[in-house]
């Protein structure tokens, strides 16, 4: 019986995690995780070999766990609820306080590079999130069948430059914008809150445009959308999606498409 190579995932929250996990067995690798209580989703449990529970306040036992389990080489997929930073939890943990405290500031590259940095005193290399589902990442195109009119199209590239600017600066990776006005910029709210911040703005009809950031590291924070992000759009009357093609992960793209597709709404890779 061939040893499969273990692979170790911390897990975040939403569906990425499970796409990803699965999408590693087969290949044959034992993905063995580590669950963030009150973020990742219990479904996981049924897509990986091993899982830990920990408490957010557990940091230190990521680095136990790993060398116990003989993992090191590490994935980070999903996302930790930002509104944990401002959290009592981080007291609870030393060396998560200590990291954090040490930090220039609380964007979200300085604590993943923090992060990874960290990881790899342990003796773990953190890989490429993608590294197992290179296949979704859209390339350039008009993803639904109906494609964006001429002036939707003027509010894609108005976005699009707008996005890499904020996405520099590390505050967010997505803006919505109507009739070339900047209606919403994403922070630590995500683009969900952003979604529905636009729909109230707006009363409908505008354009979100997500992107990575301008030196991306594909290890972390790489921009994810998926099934979900078109549920809210409906809700929120929104007209158009436009993501950085090869550079943004497309969970449940088919079905996506399809819902937009019925919908009326336009989703391109740009």
């Amino acid at each position: 019986m061939r040893i499969m190579e273990k692979i170790g995932l911390i897990a975040g929250s939403r569906k990425f995690p499970l796409v990803l996990s699965e999408a590693a067995r087969k290949k044959n690798y034992y993905i063995m995780a580590i669950a963030i209580k009150g973020d990742t989703s219990p479904s996981l449990k049924d897509s990986v070999d091993k899982i830990y529970w920990l408490a957010l306040s557990e940091f230190r036992r990521i680095f136990e766990i790993f060398k116990k389990e003989g993992v090191t080489k590490v994935i980070m997929a999903g996302q930790i609820s930002p509104c944990r930073l401002f959290s009592k939890e981080i007291e609870k943990d030393k060396d998560l306080k200590s990291l954090l405290a040490g930090l220039k500031d609380k964007k979200a590259d300085t604590i993943f590079a923090a992060f990874a940095e960290k990881l790899k005193e342990g003796g773990l290399e953190l890989l490429d999130s993608t590294v197992f589902i290179k296949d979704l990442l859209p390339k350039k195109g008009a993803l639904t069948k109906l494609e964006p009119d001429f002036s939707t199209w003027e509010d894609i590239y108005f976005g699009l430059e707008l996005a890499k600017a904020v996405a520099y600066l590390d505050i967010g990776q997505t803006v919505a914008v109507k009739d070339k006005a900047v209606v919403a910029v994403e922070a630590l709210e995500g683009t969900d809150n952003l979604i529905r911040r636009a729909g109230k703005i707006t009363r409908g009809g505008f354009t979100v445009v997500k992107v990575s950031k301008p030196m991306q590291d594909m290890r972390f924070d790489v921009p994810v959308v998926g099934l979900n992000t078109v549920k809210n759009f409906i809700k929120a009357g929104a007209k158009c999606l436009a993501i950085e093609a090869e550079k943004t992960l497309f969970i449940d793209k088919d079905k996506a498409i399809e819902l937009a597709d019925k919908k009326g709404i336009f989703v391109v890779a740009v």
